[in-house]
Order: C-alpha cells, then sequence, then structure tokens
C-alpha cells in the first residue's frame, strides 16, 4: 500500500511563496544597496548567465520591451552592460555584462545575509538535494 504524502501540494506552494518573498525582499535590499531597482538587479543577474538579446531579456523578466530598455538605458549610463549589435542580425541588440556589472551582481549576492545564512545551515548533502529538487522543479520545466 502506498502511503499519502505527508506534505501536499498546497503546502509546498504555500512554502514556496514564503521563501520567495524572503528571497525577494533581502534581494531588493542588496540590490537597493548598490543603488539599483530591484528589476535593475534581476537584469544583472540574468546577463551574468550570458549575453541576451532586449527581447529575450523582457520575456526572462516578463516585462513590457520598452520597460526593458529604460532598464537597459540605466544600466548602460552606470556602465555596467553595455549593447553591441548581434554578429548575424544587425538589427538585434545583444545585452552584455561588463566587468563592473559582473562586480555589482556579486556583491548583491554577497549580501544578500539572510538567504545567505539560511543556505549555510544546509549541510553539503542538504544543498545537493535542494539543488537537484529546484532543478527538476524549476530549470527543466517550460518556461511559462
Amino acid at each position: 500500500m502506498t502511503e499519502a504524502p505527508r506534505v501536499d501540494t498546497a503546502q509546498l506552494m504555500e512554502l514556496l511563496s514564503v521563501s520567495l518573498g524572503v528571497y525577494y525582499g533581502d534581494f531588493t535590499v542588496a540590490a537597493a544597496s548598490e543603488n539599483l531597482t530591484a528589476s535593475q538587479g534581476k537584469a544583472l543577474t540574468v546577463l551574468r548567465r550570458g549575453p541576451a538579446a532586449m527581447r529575450s531579456l523582457a520575456e526572462t523578466m516578463t516585462c513590457d520591451a520598452s520597460n526593458m530598455t529604460g532598464i537597459i538605458d540605466r544600466l548602460e549610463k552606470r556602465g555596467l552592460v553595455r549593447r553591441e549589435a548581434d554578429a548575424s542580425d544587425r538589427r538585434v541588440k545583444n545585452v552584455i555584462l561588463t566587468a563592473e556589472g559582473e562586480r555589482v551582481t556579486d556583491a548583491i549576492r554577497a549580501k544578500m545575509r539572510i538567504t545567505q545564512e539560511g543556505l549555510d545551515r544546509l549541510s553539503g548533502q542538504d544543498r545537493d538535494s535542494l539543488y537537484t529538487l529546484l532543478e527538476r522543479v524549476f530549470a527543466s520545466s517550460p518556461a511559462v
């Protein structure tokens, strides 16, 4: 006989909501300490994975393309990103994180004390398990 799960989907969704709220609050404070909005910080975090076309960046961040342009304009003015024409299609603008943008992104992550302290309480095995589970739930799922 199969045992019923101790935690149902609604409970998991509630805990994810609380967790993401804490993470987002921690991220917002850390970004503000670098004189960035949460959206600007998120853009830098996305670009830390690699260059992205403006349209792709807007889709990833689920925002309007015109809003994304404003965010990138402000980051570019601070020297945190630069735009380059795509080699295969000159109409497409790719956004690239500069060395200063990398430094700021790393500084934001380093200042996320609540998140860091929470993750530091996990054993190596727990970290591996959490990584595997999060990857299985979110990274391998199609984007919504």
